[in-house]
């Protein structure tokens, strides 16, 4: 479970702003399934997505996103990834291929939210954010997540779950200066192999 553990450039934990957060939302007394929901509903709820507030400055960096609140899902999954991980507990990247539309017109894009490991059962929590049409919940049973798959439109789960942020996306939200610039570049597939296999 190490690598679930891990801190990295984008998953970094041990910033000031991270561990102040965590400060505020965690106490000693606290189980790990109570710190995994009030992680989640933080930023499920309290960070929003780039494209639902028309972000005007893009992130991927976990103390980024925190710092000036917005992210789209990738940079949502550094975070919630950053603070359970401040807290050793494992938390994994998982994938969806789904279109960027409402149908398949406009092509598809690598949509990310986290696995937790609590009570030794890897969970799936989808941290993008609600809104109208899109009602993620926090569930150890059944995931309840933003975005259910349309097999009609080729929508799928790649498989596994991952120790790292897509690297794509990451390099993609490095560069990019715009939300057309993530419309236009956004990666559409995973190529690398999951770290563990989990379904």
């Amino acid at each position: 479970m190490k690598i679930f553990l891990q801190e990295d450039y984008y998953v970094d934990y041990s910033s000031g702003i991270i561990q102040s957060k965590a400060s505020e939302l965690f106490s000693e007394n606290m189980t790990n399934f109570e710190k995994a929901k009030a992680a989640y509903l933080f930023v499920r709820d309290e960070i929003s997505h780039s494209f639902d507030c028309d972000a005007k400055i893009i992130t991927a960096r976990a103390s980024d996103v925190l710092m000036h609140k917005t992210g789209i899902c990738h940079a949502k999954a550094n975070l919630l990834a950053a603070l359970l991980r401040s807290q050793s507990i494992p938390t994994g990247f998982c994938y969806e291929h789904l279109t960027l539309a409402d149908d398949d017109s406009l092509g598809y894009c690598v949509h990310a939210f986290n696995a937790v490991l609590l009570n030794k059962k890897w969970i799936k929590l989808d941290a993008r954010g609600n809104k109208q049409g899109i009602n993620a919940e926090f569930s150890d049973d059944e995931p309840i997540l933003a975005y259910p798959i349309r097999k009609e439109y080729d929508e799928y789960f790649f498989d596994g779950i991952f120790a790292n942020s897509h690297k794509k996306t990451m390099q993609m939200l490095e560069k990019a200066k715009s939300l057309q610039d993530i419309m236009d570049n956004i990666p559409e597939y995973v190529m690398e192999s999951p770290d563990i296999i989990e379904c």
